[in-house]
């Protein structure tokens, strides 16, 4: 898998160079957690701005890209994106009658992959009480964008599945759910923590909705942690993925503003912690690609 993605990368670069003549790295210091100007600064990809305004910013850049979302995430990840998810959902283990929480999750790839997961074991021997097995799962598809959950809900009529009750798509802010305490039996969230304007807010929103027992799932872009590897995908990722983003989105901005906001996330032990500080137990991450992204999870 490795060798697969850097023959993926140094294909790009070499595109690159046909397409521009020249091949130059583009990159900007990670701003540290020192620089911010105030304490109501916060970062949007490598800028400082206000943070009553990152949200609104996020915003755009989701409402621009929204459209080409799934198409550009196969072309910025050689389709390995799918494998991260289908990943991803193994470790949630879903089952039948469960309530669950899909942040971040607009568009339906992971929520779909956790209703296909349910579908498969409803034959299979559960552990779980009785009850929960005679109750309609609840997948909650909760994204901030308006824009990203149409496009999920036009890829769920697609599918075939515009009147599963077991979906429900919902326009939720990660800092502030609108649902009970105690009410959830897990709560995935799959490239979108890094996008939340306090991301110690959106922690402690899901441990508070979540059931003693319940399962917190972070899937995200994290830090690279091969030397030769690293550097080639830093250049990669500065160089190729914006060009790409304004061929086919027509917005350079909005993807130099996402890889940015990568290099932005905090190292993988740093949000482990995290993770433990808003109260999460038996925290762990399992790095993917050495470091390309990294799963992330803990127990209520």
């Amino acid at each position: 898998m490795l060798l697969e993605l850097l023959l993926f990368v140094v294909a790009a670069a070499l595109a690159m160079r046909l397409l521009t003549g020249k091949l130059r790295r583009n990159l900007v210091s990670t701003p540290s957690s020192t620089s911010l100007l105030h304490s109501h600064a916060t970062s949007f990809g490598f800028k400082e701005v206000h943070e009553e305004r990152k949200s609104e910013m996020v915003g755009h850049v989701f409402d621009s890209v929204a459209l080409k979302y799934d198409l550009m995430n196969d072309i910025m990840s050689a389709g390995l994106h799918r494998l991260w998810k289908d990943r991803l959902v193994s470790k949630l283990n879903p089952f039948p009658g469960m309530k669950h929480i899909d942040m971040a999750g607009g568009t339906g790839d992971v929520a779909f992959r956790i209703l296909d997961a349910i579908n498969r074991n409803k034959s299979k021997p559960m552990h779980h009480h009785h009850d929960d097995l005679q109750e309609q799962a609840q997948i909650y598809v909760c994204d901030i964008n308006p824009n990203m959950l149409n496009v999920g809900k036009k890829r769920a009529t697609e599918r075939g599945l515009e009147d599963d009750k077991s979906l429900l798509w919902l326009e939720e802010d990660a800092e502030a759910l609108h649902f009970g305490d105690n009410s959830m039996d897990s709560y995935t969230i799959a490239f979108g923590i890094r996008n939340v304007t306090h991301m110690e807010k959106a922690l402690a929103e899901a441990y508070r909705v979540l059931k003693p027992g319940g399962r917190f799932l972070c899937l995200e872009l994290t830090r690279m942690e091969i030397p030769v590897l690293k550097e080639l995908y830093d250049l990669y990722s500065f160089t190729v993925i914006p060009v790409v983003g304004k061929l086919i989105t027509g917005d350079r901005d909005s993807y130099q503003y996402l890889i940015q906001s990568i290099r932005c996330f905090p190292p993988q032990e740093t949000f482990a912690s995290m993770i433990a500080e808003a109260g999460f137990k038996k925290v762990e991450y399992e790095n993917i690609l050495g470091g390309v992204v990294a799963i992330h999870s803990g127990l209520k």
